[in-house]
């Protein structure tokens, strides 16, 4: 599976579509299917990766996806995986942390 078609699945998770996804963030029409052919730009692939909660390499078609627990390596305290809604929230609060601790 290509780059493209890979944005394409999780765009369908997401209950998005491609053209939608495009205009959310700013791209014509049309240029995420320019990914099929050409190599994607690295600043807008992370991006999107962001957006997907995914890995660059997953979107690359490089790795297999993984759930953000595993990517973080953050489990509950009964051993399970949290969720990647969790890890999400863990991640603004040390956000919002870091931002105070700057100030």
């Amino acid at each position: 599976m290509n780059t493209y078609e890979i944005i394409k699945e999780l765009a369908k998770e997401k209950k998005i579509s491609i053209r939608q996804l495009e205009l959310n963030f700013g791209y014509s029409n049309g240029y995420l299917a320019s990914w099929k052919r050409q190599n994607p730009n690295p600043v807008e692939l992370s991006r999107l990766a962001d957006y997907f909660n995914v890995s660059v390499d997953y979107l690359l078609g490089r790795e297999e996806k993984t759930s953000l627990a595993e990517q973080y390596g953050v489990f509950s305290f009964d051993g399970e995986p949290v969720t990647d809604e969790e890890v999400e929230f863990l991640k603004s609060v040390l956000a919002a942390k870091r931002a105070t601790e700057k100030k």
